[in-house]
């Protein structure tokens, strides 16, 4: 019977956090389908660990460990390689590719999405899609201290911890990763 609670605990944790999860994900690694596979990761390693993690004051601060550990053991492995799609061709037929214009314009057409996917906003703005991209042009650290001081709303010492580094660090990176965000963005013409 305990095993039965265990599963169904668990299920319900995944069920409330996935899509949190998946969108703290995504402002890692700057893809959809990568990000479900860092929140399928980290849903697995927090599974394994199940027992230990229902002792831990903050579960939520505990899976969020997981998934930055995961994404940056990632970006570490030398086999791990990014593959950006140019032109296109999946099983003898030919695809089209979009420019950034004509996938911002068919994303705020479309009216429904894939279960457990976000909608793209209506009126998303040209500045929000500029810090996105720019965002994926940081070095995963970077990108992973600016993430969670930011969008999670971590403090300088938890971000430390969960980063594995000293405050100091944490400060370092975070500086340098605004101070690119500005060059990046400086240099984009304003309309």
């Amino acid at each position: 019977m305990a095993g039965a609670q265990h599963d169904a605990e668990f299920t319900e944790y995944v069920a409330a956090r996935t899509a949190w999860l998946r969108r703290t994900a995504y402002l890692l690694c700057q893809d959809w389908h990568r990000a479900d596979d860092l929140t399928q990761a980290a849903f697995l390693r927090l599974y394994v660990h199940w027992e230990r993690a229902l002792k831990v004051e903050h579960l939520d601060a505990y899976v969020r460990t997981i998934l930055v550990n995961t994404f940056l053991n990632e970006q570490r492995s030398p086999w791990w390689k990014r593959i950006t799609l140019t032109h296109g061709r999946a099983g003898g037929e030919e695809f089209p590719v979009l420019t950034n214009a004509q996938a911002r314009s068919h994303l705020g057409a479309r009216s429904e999405t894939a279960p457990g996917y976000a909608a793209a906003p209506q009126d998303a703005s040209e500045d929000s899609l500029d810090l996105l991209a720019a965002l994926a042009e940081l070095p995963p650290r970077q990108r992973a201290a600016l993430v969670l001081r930011y969008y999670c709303d971590l403090s300088i010492t938890d971000t430390a911890h969960l980063l594995g580094c000293t405050p100091g660090t944490v400060k370092s990176q975070t500086s340098r990763g605004l101070d690119a965000l500005r060059r990046v963005l400086e240099v984009r013409p304003t309309a």
